[in-house]
């Protein structure tokens, strides 16, 4: 064979290649949007492709999580596997691009640092309060349920003059037989423990809207909502398919002369893409922490996210959900 035919053949064997390994990689880890953002907070810039821009020719909001290293910070697991059902450390830190562990940080809704845990068929989520040694190691004992794959975030402020929030995401494996569960269905009401919270509003890509979340209890709203992280609410937001994680923001604060106790706490978000959501909401109440978690679908053009959503919840649907661990 001369040369000439012989680079032929080695260029078309590389294209035939690299053209399987796209399919193969397309077909294996689906995601909602057709390029994965890399912006990751309220801060950012939002990045290209389908995050940029969404069908509907809006700027689309940022959206974080979706990168292990960002902004010269890396999420470092020690523990990036677990046995299902039994009661685990994870362990880690959150490095420099020198490669130390960061020890010092600013408070941000009560905490250095929010841990979120997260099933990737988004069954499964725990809102975790890890504890800092001085060294700049996290820890936290959880217990993981059901096996499979799972995304670790971890939402923090560097200490660091001028430094803006940042949200890491890295992948954690929990052994055992795993069998994926498919999304529950889009609705808006939610029950855990005897609560039924209600979902008003729609998520929106590119445009930040309103989501107001009321509690009752034995059909009676609950006017005495106690403060957490900060508010009378916490809620975490989590794109199907690649996980992107959603920095969402409450609406007032406690003692502030305005926001009341509940029954209604009240956000503001906006989706980076259109998709299918994972609304997480932790609030508490007589001492207890609990979460109502909800689905929602975010049309390309901006529609109500809630339309066609059946008017209440399965008994027991987002028990399983919820979790939290100190």
């Amino acid at each position: 064979m001369n040369t000439g035919l012989k680079i032929t053949a080695f260029a078309a064997a590389i294209a035939a290649t690299f053209g399987t390994a796209y399919g193969v990689g397309t077909s294996i880890d689906p995601v909602v949007a057709k390029k994965p953002p890399t912006a990751h907070d309220e801060h950012a810039e939002a990045s290209e492709g389908a995050d940029g821009e969404t069908a509907g020719g809006h700027e689309s909001a940022p959206a974080g999580g979706l990168q292990i290293s960002e902004g010269g910070y890396t999420l470092a697991l020690d523990t990036p596997r677990v046995a299902a059902g039994t009661a685990s450390v994870l362990s880690f830190s959150v490095k420099d691009e020198s490669g130390r562990k960061v020890t010092a940080y600013q408070r941000e809704h009560g905490k250095e640092l929010h841990f979120i845990v997260a099933s990737r068929d988004l069954t499964v989520y725990r809102h975790l309060h890890p504890t800092r040694a001085a060294d700049g190691t996290w820890s936290v004992r959880a217990e993981l349920p059901a096996a499979g794959g799972y995304r670790a975030f971890a939402d923090f402020k560097p200490a660091k003059k001028g430094a803006t929030g940042v949200t890491l995401g890295a992948d954690l494996a929990v052994s055992g037989k795993a069998e994926p569960a498919a999304l529950p269905p889009a609705r808006t009401t939610a029950e855990v423990d005897g609560y039924r919270v209600t979902l008003d509003g729609a998520l929106a890509p590119g445009k930040a809207n309103e989501l107001k979340l009321t509690v009752t209890k034995d059909g009676k709203p609950v006017t005495n909502l106690q403060p957490y992280l900060g508010a009378y609410g916490h809620l975490v937001a989590l794109r199907a398919g690649d996980l992107a994680y959603l920095h969402v923001h409450p609406n007032g604060e406690p003692d502030d002369g305005v926001t009341e106790p509940g029954p209604e706490v009240s956000f503001t978000a906006t989706a980076p893409s259109s998709g299918a959501y994972r609304l997480f909401l932790d609030f508490q109440h007589e001492g207890e922490v609990r979460t109502a978690a909800f689905t929602v679908d975010v049309p390309a053009g901006g529609a109500d996210a809630n339309t066609g959503a059946k008017p209440s919840a399965e008994p027991g649907e987002t028990e399983e959900a919820g979790g939290h661990g100190h």
